[in-house]
């Protein structure tokens, strides 16, 4: 049996799902916010020795970390500190079942987690041999200066690029003017991602399965809105497009996922107008329903495919 742990949102786990129905695989979707819907125990006579309603950990050959969410404990009878408490001892829970599943993950939780290190991620791309965009993380005015150009600059978030709250706010990558001291407090409240700016002819998503790439390029240059961003504006009409990159290129990618410890990586690159690639950022845990429902590639028959074989290295042991 497969394991998928995600939420009931998730379209990219509905393709996962539809694919196991068509190969008949049998799968349990955990939808973590609704776990206390089950009964579940945990034991300590051996790895296997837990359960979540019905399903046993001896019968979980595999299993795919996708988007969990925090567990839903809302009891009539529990006063709000008492919800927090019960969630707090479900993701607690959820947290032992994870470290039980070592050895089936396709990606870890934990190695999800230490991927998204953006330092971490440049320094290891550098590593292997990616042109990396000249860059500083920083909250120092002085920094800035000194270790950039200070012209043609672009800036974006370290790590969350979500303002939540009655008025949210996305915080895109965006073009910024160059630096003088009047922006020396508002650079200081947090650290950024100040990098030169490189003139694409287009953005490049990269997603690694395995041993296997699938490389789109997204035309995000024939919109004024989408020229620094492809994400700005949530045009569902950008073209993209399954292309070749250079196997040195696949190599670099297949190599990154692989020092990041990780079964899956989506690769943010970007074709200048010399047809060099120039690598910005993984997601360890990306999207990329979108990406097979326009260009068609087999994503999920491929992620299904090393579930299976994952399952199969497990039974043989």
């Amino acid at each position: 049996m497969i394991l998928l742990v995600t939420n009931q949102r998730d379209l990219t786990t509905d393709y996962i799902v539809r694919e196991l129905q068509e190969r008949k695989v049998s799968y349990f979707r955990l939808n973590t916010e609704t776990i206390s819907a089950h009964k579940c125990s945990i034991g300590y006579k051996s790895l296997d020795d837990w359960n979540i309603g019905d399903v046993e950990g001896k019968s979980v050959s595999s299993a795919y970390f996708r988007r969990p969410s925090a567990p839903i404990c809302r009891l009539a009878s529990l006063n709000n500190e008492e919800q927090e408490y019960v969630q707090m001892e479900w993701l607690a829970f959820l947290k032992g079942i994870y470290s039980r599943l070592d050895g089936k993950w396709f990606s870890s939780p934990t190695n999800i987690s230490l991927a998204e290190d953006k330092p971490r991620q440049l320094l290891i791309a550098n590593r292997i041999g990616f042109k990396i965009p000249q860059s500083i993380i920083t909250n120092n005015f002085s920094d800035v200066i000194s270790r950039t150009s200070n012209e043609n600059l672009i800036a974006k978030p370290l790590r969350q690029a979500l303002i939540s709250g009655y008025d949210e706010k996305v915080v895109f990558t965006s073009r910024i003017p160059k630096i003088t001291p009047e922006h020396e407090e508002s650079i200081s409240f947090a650290p950024l991602i100040f990098q030169q700016e490189v003139i694409k002819k287009f953005d490049v998503r990269v997603t690694v399965v395995g041993h296997k790439v699938f490389p789109v390029a997204i035309w995000s240059q024939e919109t004024t809105e989408t020229e620094v961003d492809w994400r700005k504006g949530g045009n569902i009409n950008l073209v993209h497009e399954h292309i070749d990159i250079p196997s040195s290129i696949e190599k670099k990618c297949i190599e990154l996922v692989n020092q990041l410890n990780l079964g899956f990586g989506a690769i943010d690159l970007i074709c200048d107008k010399n047809n060099n690639y120039w690598f910005l950022e993984i997601n360890p845990n990306g999207q990329w329903a979108w990406i097979e429902n326009q260009t068609k590639l087999p994503i999920a028959s491929t992620i299904v495919d090393n579930l299976l074989r994952i399952g199969e290295c497990n039974n043989e042991h």
